[in-house]
């Protein structure tokens, strides 16, 4: 791409840590540091990092309950000849989060944008989960109703590649329970805090692991890999 056929600022979609934060490239240390604004989904979780790197840059917060009045705001600031560094809370901006909304807005203003690529739970997950890698579907979220989310289900269960999800700790139970309802009791994989201290990667039967996380209260961000 040509910069000069571009508008003056740059939106920057760096990827940042799942967890441990020594998976942060170098390349997205120097482009915080090269930004003028650096939009986040949580101010405190990113100052964590800034902190870390020595990052001293204004935060604006940009989550899903702000984005609509936001992204306005910060297309402007780019139209200015700003430069924005976009961050998610983990992982990869755009990627089940409200980042997606800025990217598409500032394609459609000619802005410049650049992907610094980099973690990205979706890839580790599937990485260590021993299923087939070869071909894979991302579905991230499913419903939170039930019925919606069993629909989705069952409409996967026909599905030849391998499916990768994200769930929260509150609802991951019953996630697993509508998947040994539906599939049956398959072998799946549970992963939660990768790259962290109590990193954990479950490769069993459906029904031990909802019994499981039924024992013990379920902590961190699980991708489910079936």
């Amino acid at each position: 791409m040509v910069e000069g056929k571009y508008l003056k600022g740059k939106l920057s979609i760096i990827a940042t840590p799942i967890g441990n934060l020594e998976d942060i490239t170098l390349r997205a240390i120097r482009t915080l540091k090269d930004a003028d604004i650096i939009a986040c989904e949580d101010t405190r979780r990113t100052s964590i990092l800034c902190s870390k790197y020595d990052i001293k840059k204004p935060l604006v917060s940009y989550h899903s309950y702000s984005k609509l009045k936001k992204t306005e705001h910060l297309i402007e600031q780019l139209q200015a000849g700003k430069n924005i560094g976009l961050v998610s809370d983990a992982g990869t901006p755009g990627i089940s989060d409200p980042g997606f909304l800025i990217i598409k807005k500032a394609i459609e203003a000619n802005i410049l944008i650049e992907s610094i690529p980099g973690p990205s739970a979706i890839i580790a997950s599937l990485a260590i989960s021993g299923k087939p890698t070869n071909k894979f579907i991302f579905e991230g979220f499913l419903s939170n109703k039930s019925s919606q989310r069993r629909k989705r289900l069952e409409f996967l269960r026909q599905e030849k590649r391998t499916v990768v999800l994200y769930e929260s700790p509150h609802r991951i139970v019953k996630l697993l329970q509508d998947i040994l309802d539906i599939y049956g009791d398959i072998e799946i994989a549970c992963a939660r805090e990768l790259t962290k201290k109590f990193e954990d990667v479950k490769r069993e039967k459906v029904s031990n692991i909802v019994q499981h996380f039924t024992e013990n209260k379920p902590k961190g961000e699980f991708t489910v890999i079936i």
